[in-house]
């Protein structure tokens, strides 16, 4: 298993190598005069960072043979389509107003750029891959009430400012000229020179810091005291309320150990109550088998996902805008650990003695693909209607497909035959009756869906404010490096779920429940809901986010993500809830 971790993980930073930023320099020195790649990506309104359209696609000056960067399969996915720019940036040769093209606007594209300029659009480009950010124009509000009389602005000046060490390039900033500008509140044809400045600058810092520039912005001070005010406001809580419930439990389970060993010594006719009583249903294998199964390998599947994904982000793989190294990560991972859940799974299902471990290897497969594949399918056709570049092209879709029927697909079927023939057996403490026990008429608090509201809440109030910055980092423009201070919320997260998850099913127990194998389940993973219902809350409370594509971006994929959640957080509670089922009644006497 060593080994095939380490395989795993050379597989990954070896793919992943391969999304790294680079220039068509490779080594990215340069020689005076010597042209240094200009690549103009994508532009979109800046609140809805998942409607970007191609650079090219508003009337801008084209360098005439538009040349396509070719992208990796990461990059497409996040949406990146590179094109040549229109600006010549030689290094080290400044210019002073050069123009770039003379074009004249018809009313058709004076008024498709007054429509990006409302909609406050950005544009990015990539400069020896280091990025470029600039807004199109600006509307000019000052005095006017009636938006009718606002007056709108296209910047046709911008002055590039880069900064050099040696024969590299280290940093580059763009400005747009405020005063020079195109008038686009009338539908009329105009005239307009585009044309762009460019300065050099020497400077002292290394190469191989260039990066730190937007690594920094998520570590100032400020924010920092927040995301360590989180961690100890999480830490707080969780030592407060893990340490008196389980205070509570010891307690109260002392007290049943002691109760318990006093009626073995008595009567034998005595009858038993508690968690006792139900000793002979408490390990009955639970209905469903196969989709509990198939749910507990899929989780694992993900949990594991997870810790890969910490472990490259820890090492600095993701670092800020290494395009589309994040995407690659999270599809290559999850095919290679596909035989995860297939061994998982299948092995669980053959413990609980299931007959048909074909067709629950099957429901393996599709249980979390399934539904991500058609929220896809959904929001690739919305994408395509909207000509954005969030829609996929048809040879990425071919080379998923690929990747799922050649690896994905096969490790599954590999990790399920693995699983059949380990012939483990499941391993239960006590013995279980022919027939089960009517479960006693419980309050309402104390049926499923209440336990799960109180099984999220506590997890969730663990995350909930380091949830913001993850959020404005993947719907937004805020750059989140912190991984270390994530990874210690994501470990409280998994303790919260898992000590929270096993007092409810003591309870539930102690009630004479024995039902608790989808009841912990379901309420380690409620945690999901909760992420859902914040999502809510982001959306219309926290973000500027508008239109049809960006709402069913935003809460298509955020459902995937908070499904893989409960998934995998639901696997964590059920398998702390074993641990614990197994302990109690391994330490009585069972008839």
């Amino acid at each position: 298993m060593k080994n095939l971790s380490t395989i795993l993980v050379l597989a990954v930073l070896i793919t992943c190598g391969a999304t790294f930023v680079r220039s068509d320099g490779s080594d990215h020195r340069y020689n005076e005069g010597d042209v240094v790649p200009l690549y103009a990506n994508k532009v979109g309104p800046f609140h809805n960072p998942s409607e970007t359209y191609r650079y090219f696609d508003l009337p801008f000056c084209s360098p005439g043979d538009v040349k396509e960067k070719r992208e990796a399969l990461g990059e497409v996915l996040n949406g990146d389509r590179l094109v040549s720019a229109p600006y010549k940036l030689e290094f080290r040769k400044e210019k002073d107003t050069e123009v770039a093209c003379r074009r004249k606007l018809t009313k058709e594209e004076v008024a498709q750029f007054r429509k990006a300029v409302k909609k406050d659009y950005y544009f990015q480009m990539y400069y020896d891959d280091l990025p470029i950010w600039g807004f199109l124009g600006k509307v000019d509000k000052e005095g006017k009430t009636d938006p009718s009389e606002y007056k709108y602005f296209l910047y046709k000046h911008i002055q590039f400012e880069i900064l050099y060490n040696k024969d590299r390039v280290i940093e580059i900033g763009a400005k747009m000229d405020p005063h020079s500008v195109v008038d686009l509140t009338e539908d009329k044809d105009v005239d307009a020179d585009f044309m762009y400045t460019v300065k050099w600058r020497e400077t002292n810092i290394p190469f191989e810091n260039r990066m730190d520039k937007y690594s920094q912005s998520s570590s100032l001070p400020h924010h920092l005291e927040i995301h360590w005010f989180s961690i100890i406001n999480s830490c707080v809580t969780v030592l407060l309320l893990t340490g008196f419930l389980a205070t509570i439990l010891m307690r109260v389970l002392k007290n049943d150990f002691m109760k318990y060993a006093q009626d073995e010594e008595a009567a034998d006719d005595q009858e038993e109550t508690g968690w006792k009583y139900i000793h002979g249903d408490v390990f009955r294998f639970p209905k469903y088998k196969s989709l509990f199964a198939a749910a507990h390998g899929s989780g694992t599947q993900l949990f594991t996902l997870t810790v890969f994904i910490f472990m490259l982000a820890l090492v600095g793989v993701f670092y800020p805008y290494n395009r589309g190294a994040l995407f690659t990560a999270l599809v290559v991972i999850y095919a290679l650990t596909s035989g995860i859940a297939g061994y998982t799974s299948t092995s669980f299902y053959c413990q609980l003695e299931g007959t048909n471990w074909v067709r629950n290897l099957l429901l393996t497969g599709c249980l979390f693909c399934g539904p991500l594949f058609l929220t896809f399918c959904f929001l690739n056709t919305v994408a395509i209607a909207y000509s954005a570049t969030a829609a996929l092209p048809f040879g990425t879709i071919v080379v998923i497909v690929l990747i799922w029927t050649l690896v994905t697909a096969p490790l599954l079927v590999l990790g399920g035959i693995a699983g059949k023939n380990s012939k483990v057996e499941f391993h239960a403490p006590c013995r279980t009756t022919k027939y089960p026990r009517e479960i006693p008429t419980l309050p309402w608090y104390r049926t499923t869906v209440p336990q799960m509201a109180m099984a999220g809440f506590l997890p969730f109030s663990a995350i909930y404010i380091e949830l913001y910055y993850i959020f404005a980092s993947v719907w937004g423009h805020r750059i989140y490096t912190i991984y270390s201070i994530l990874f210690i919320v994501f470990l409280i997260l998994l303790i919260v779920t898992a000590f929270i998850t096993v007092a409810l099913t003591y309870f539930q127990l102690a009630a004479e429940d024995h039902e608790w194998w989808w009841r912990s389940f379901l309420c380690g993973g409620s945690t999901g809901l909760f992420i859902y219902g914040y999502c809510l809350y982001y959306y219309y409370a926290r973000s500027d986010m508008s239109g049809f594509m960006q709402t069913s971006f935003f809460f298509g994929y955020m459902a995937c993500i908070c499904y893989g959640f409960f998934l995998m957080l639901g696997t964590v509670g059920f398998r702390a809830a074993l641990l614990f089922v197994r302990h109690i009644y391994k330490s009585i006497k069972c008839e």
